[in-house]
């Protein structure tokens, strides 16, 4: 994704920290206390422009969500959503995903979402894909058990590739679609990038996945 730098970034983030939380490791295994309420926990990790999380959280005030977005450039229209959208159950963090596990404990997160990550269409750089083998190990810790993952792309390769990943980790697939316009799934809310594809007549693939730990009861 190609980001256009925006000077002001920084600084606007800084007057928006009411949104865009400026320490968020310091809320470690505090989240729900943060948001004043037990509501799952839901994160989507590479929030973009924001338009989902925004909408989703409009749409389910029941339900807590946090965006991570590494580039600032793209974060303060994230922000912007928000605050056009007048929801409080949507907070923004500026960081990358690798330090997840710095941001929430073990079984902190109820669901994950992946919309239209890069798909890093190179062999060799199958590691940096965000539903790699390490990645999902990571979901795996931040997620309570039984959590899932839900995954959207236009990218064929990288759709086939996360079913794979998935399937190999041992995770449950409860839903794949090919061809997720078409089909009878309800509620969907579209990003920016899925707009853009399915208006050019692209097809947005469509899975949800399971992690197989649930408690013993």
């Amino acid at each position: 994704m190609r980001v256009r730098n925006k000077p002001w970034a920084s600084e606007f983030l800084q007057e928006n920290r009411h949104i865009a939380i400026a320490q968020p490791s310091e809320l470690k295994g505090k989240w729900k206390e943060f948001f004043g309420n037990s509501n799952p926990i839901h994160i989507e990790v590479g929030t973009g422009k924001g338009q989902f999380l925004s909408g989703m959280a409009k749409a389910n005030p029941d339900i807590n969500y946090l965006g991570i977005e590494l580039f600032q450039s793209v974060m303060v229209i994230a922000v912007q959503k928000v605050i056009d959208a007048e929801v409080d159950n949507l907070k923004l963090l500026n960081v990358d995903a690798a330090v997840l596990t710095d941001i929430f404990e073990d079984g902190e997160v109820d669901r994950l979402y992946l919309n239209f990550s890069d798909p890093w269409p190179k062999k060799r750089h199958e590691k940096r894909r965000l539903t790699y083998k390490t990645f999902l190990g990571l979901y795996e810790r931040l997620l309570v058990k039984g959590g899932e993952i839900h995954f959207k792309t236009d990218n064929q390769g990288l759709f086939e590739f996360s079913l794979r990943s998935f399937s190999e980790y041992g995770m449950l697939l409860t839903f794949v679609s090919l061809d997720l316009h078409q089909s009878d799934f309800e509620g969907n809310i579209m990003t920016e990038y899925e707009e853009k594809f399915s208006n050019k007549g692209q097809r947005i693939y469509r899975s949800e996945a399971k992690f197989q730990n649930e408690p013993s009861e």
